[in-house]
């Protein structure tokens, strides 16, 4: 029987397999790096799919605001509730119709039959509202009407700080995008530094490491791409625009120191939000309703006139003219459910309005005290920290040229550069985002 024993792979066959995954992983970065450019990260698919480029549209914060004011599907939906208020209100303010009706009449004595002595008599009869129900209507509607255009501009808020949110959301991704595609490419140039040299100064643990580091930017790269995409996502949605469009965001992001006069915003800011409005015009109509209620306790008469045509034989006087009044009486039904059914929507409405009320102060606070934070880590990194570690990087680049810095400790050094600026990315979207939030909670601008 022969026995053949595999001998193990020598140091230089190792140092080969090496070289060719390498040579295999290069090609991937290189060819991923392309592929994962902010221009491509959105809009390639559908470019792929349609096979011709289209223009991006540039798109500055002022412009999108005025594509979602016009575009924005449910600020349209908001629009169809100012006209339905619209119209509710002219409905309060038309007149009952009168009532055409028409009656035969005979007499049975004396001989007669419909044929020789009936008669006609038409009547028109018409209601009278009393007690001022028709001024509570009115009045009433006009309420919700100004509830309506108050709900709207509440939407407008709302989605307002959801459009700039999302649009400087998309804005960091990118920035986030181009730095891990720099950290990306400064790896990939070491590996293929590595690669070519077939000395014994880089050690294998090195070279793996490298590999190691040049899979997790790539895996960075590749999220940065998947979130751009779903920013981009909403902010197209937001904007009412086909999924096809490619935007290209112009409004930079960069700080800008902002003093807002917090004494002032928490005196104006009951009457500043749109939202508070509208839950004090509800109070309002549901006060008014409580009088209407009141009011329908008293019965609205009916009054009729009508004339009774005969012919020459009877049963009575050829013609003659009748006006008759009819009121219900209000023995057993006086409104009384109506009544505390109104009273009870009104206390309904004024809890609302205390919550609402306190609650917005609340959200102020909330919304002060993050700007405050938000602005003091953005003023760490303007001391000069970013600075610094751009420093760094470009210290350790000369050292490195000097053989005096090893690859993997350049590599932590450009890291360290990138992550700093990836976290100052970090803390100006927080303040941006922060400035937005107070801006909502007050209901105003901030300047």
């Amino acid at each position: 029987m022969n026995v053949r024993f595999k001998s193990s792979p020598s140091r230089q066959e190792k140092e080969t397999g090496r070289r060719r995954c390498l040579l295999v992983l290069v090609p991937i970065l290189m060819a991923s790096i392309a592929a994962g450019h902010p221009d491509h990260a959105e809009g390639q698919a559908v470019q792929d799919g349609q096979g011709e480029h289209q223009n991006p549209i540039r798109l500055s914060l002022d412009d999108a605001l005025r594509m979602f004011v016009e575009n924005n599907f449910q600020l349209l939906v908001a629009k169809y509730g100012i006209q339905a208020a619209k119209a509710q209100q002219v409905t309060a303010g038309l007149f009952i119709n009168p009532e055409f009706s028409v009656g035969l009449f005979s007499s049975v004595t004396q001989g007669c039959t419909p044929a020789r002595c009936g008669g006609v008599m038409p009547q028109v009869s018409q209601l009278f509202l009393i007690a001022g129900k028709r001024g509570y209507r009115i009045e009433s509607a006009s309420l919700g009407t100004a509830g309506a255009e108050a709900e709207f501009e509440d939407a407008v808020r709302q989605l307002s700080f959801a459009v700039k949110d999302t649009y400087f959301r998309a804005k960091v991704i990118r920035d986030h995008l181009e730095v891990d595609q720099r950290i990306k490419a400064r790896i990939l140039n070491l590996i293929q530094e590595t690669s070519a040299d077939h000395s014994s100064a880089i050690s294998a643990r090195k070279r793996i490491r490298l590999e190691l580091l040049g899979v997790q930017t790539e895996r960075e790269v590749i999220k940065d791409i998947r979130e751009l995409g779903e920013a981009t996502l909403d902010l197209r949605i937001l904007l009412g625009l086909p999924p096809e469009t490619i935007l290209d965001l112009t409004t930079p992001l960069v700080y800008r120191r902002v003093e807002p006069d917090i004494r002032a915003i928490r005196t104006s800011v009951i009457d500043s939000r749109p939202d508070l409005r509208a839950k004090r015009l509800l109070q309002a109509q549901r006060k008014t309703e409580i009088r209407l209620a009141r009011a329908l306790q008293y019965p609205d008469p009916m009054v009729g006139v009508g004339v009774m045509l005969q012919g020459p034989q009877g049963p009575d006087n050829q013609q003659q003219w009748n006006v008759g009044v009819s009121v219900p009486l209000p023995i057993f039904d006086r409104n009384q459910g109506g009544i505390l059914q109104a009273e009870t929507a009104f206390q309904v409405a004024e809890v609302d309005y205390r919550q609402a009320e306190m609650t917005a102060r609340n959200e102020l606070e909330r919304a002060y005290h993050r700007f405050l934070e938000s602005r003091r880590l953005v003023e760490v990194y303007q001391t000069g920290i970013l600075d610094r570690a751009l420093t760094l990087l470009t210290m350790a680049q000369q050292e490195r040229e000097k053989g005096q810095l090893g690859i993997l400790e350049l590599v932590d050094a450009a890291r360290a550069a990138h992550e700093t600026k990836e976290d100052y990315l970090d803390a100006l979207f927080s303040y941006q985002r922060a400035i937005f939030r107070l801006e909502n909670a007050a209901g105003q601008v901030i300047h």
